[in-house]
């Protein structure tokens, strides 16, 4: 595999700070080796003063300084941005995009036809270096890249390949799913709440059920209809609430969101 020697941030928000906490703790990078160019001055100069990273003085000098360069911006503003990059990029450098929606091809044309390309979609999770990435390359992409952009991904969480045509539900998926889980635990607490609970009693009860659920389902691998079965008795609490449940039409409301989402991803890539 072909060692990463230098890596660039085109826009210093959460998942590119994300990016860089689980590149530093893994150990990949030395901090004077990752580059950040940030509209926001002060966001800028925060991440440098946190984690000792570099700030880039404008796109041509980020391009300079980085072998590998992260698209950690907005896909509303991707064209306007990227061009503003494209006459400073080349064969030499990889350029990993982490913008929902926008596919291969117009990363193609609006960063233009020399860069090589791997479209990727982590999470928020990774924040706590716990994210799920998937990724696709272009086929200017090589092996070495792949596993380039495996390992930045591995750094906070895991990281699968998959076919471009599968990008937009892994968005409705893993990408807004945390949104649809903080919506259901803001739910179960307030649920705890209504049962007679102190909110703090509620919040602390339901945030270890979500987590050491997650971790059950994750290491037994076990099927989750499986795992349901063995704290569903006959006639039981938990089926009682599955039934309530059921009859309000959650998982067809779960699977709706997924959609949705999925949709929304298509039309931000146009």
């Amino acid at each position: 595999m072909t060692t990463l020697t230098s890596l660039g941030f085109i826009g210093g928000g959460q998942m590119a700070e994300a990016l860089v906490r689980g590149i530093l703790a893994a150990g990949l990078l030395a901090p004077e080796h990752i580059h950040v160019l940030e509209p926001n001055k002060k966001r800028m100069a925060s991440l440098q003063s946190h984690y000792s990273i570099q700030t880039a003085a404008d796109e041509a000098s980020l391009c300079a300084s980085s072998q590998v360069l992260v698209a950690a911006i907005k896909p509303q503003i991707a064209q306007q941005a990227l061009a503003s990059y494209a006459p400073h990029l080349d064969r030499g450098h990889l350029l990993i995009s982490i913008m929902a929606g926008i596919p291969l091809s117009k990363l193609r044309q609006y960063a233009g036809g020399q860069v090589r390309l791997i479209r990727a979609m982590p999470n928020t999770p990774a924040l706590v270096l716990a994210g799920a990435t998937a990724y696709t390359p272009a086929a200017s992409a090589t092996k070495e890249d792949c596993a380039l952009a495996q390992a930045i991904f591995n750094a906070v969480g895991q990281s699968l390949e998959l076919a471009e045509q599968q990008l937009d539900a892994v968005t409705g998926l893993s990408g807004s799913g945390p949104g649809y889980i903080f919506t259901f635990l803001e739910a179960l607490i307030d649920g705890g709440v209504l049962a007679g609970l102190p909110r703090s009693a509620a919040e602390r009860l339901a945030l270890q059920t979500l987590y050491g659920t997650a971790k059950l389902a994750q290491e037994s691998k076990e099927h989750p209809a499986v795992l349901k079965g063995t704290v569903t008795s006959p006639g039981g609490t938990t089926i009682a609430g599955i039934h309530t449940l059921e009859q309000g039409a959650f998982r067809g409301i779960v699977m709706e969101a997924v959609q949705q989402a999925t949709q929304r991803a298509r039309e931000l890539g146009g």
